[in-house]
């Protein structure tokens, strides 16, 4: 199944082009409305999902590193052992190593990740994330729904 990397690749280069974009777009903390619930507003984030550590003081930054490499490894070699019946959990690692791969790509050279995605509800705002965290969402309800359903479905 490690053929299926073609679609990390493709969540790496999605995830950087728009940082890029963003980046020559956008002042920090710039806000475009979309719709009345969605922005887009250029940010910055040295910790983990909803700033988890951001405020560390630096070492974070290398523990993040060296968990994203480990991780994307891990789940690399994973992959690799497969077999084709398990597409939904093929697909839900491909996502993931993208992801996580593309915001590691942020890490090393910028030292914090971008994140431009913003939900809100009148003034309740939703942690803003980028392609790379959506891909990593979207990658771990696949295994999770695969965890739960699937099993049985192969039993069958």
């Amino acid at each position: 199944m490690l053929r299926l990397l073609w679609l990390s690749a493709l969540v790496v280069v999605a995830d950087q082009i728009s940082k890029f974009w963003i980046m020559a777009h956008f002042e920090d903390y710039e806000v475009l409305t979309i719709w009345p619930v969605f922005n887009l507003t250029l940010v910055y984030n040295t910790g983990a999902a909803f700033s988890f550590l951001s405020d560390a003081g630096g070492w974070q930054r290398w523990f993040f590193i060296a968990i994203g490499i480990v991780v994307s490894a891990v789940m690399a070699l994973w992959l690799g052992q497969l077999h084709r019946e398990e597409r939904l959990t093929a697909y839900g690692l491909a996502l993931v190593i993208g992801g996580a791969i593309g915001n590691l790509i942020d890490r090393i050279w910028l030292g914090k990740v971008v994140d431009f995605l913003q939900w809100h509800w009148q003034e309740w705002y939703w942690p803003s994330f980028n392609l790379a965290d959506s891909a990593i969402t979207v990658g771990v309800v696949l295994l999770l729904i695969d965890g739960l359903f699937g099993q049985r479905r192969r039993k069958d």
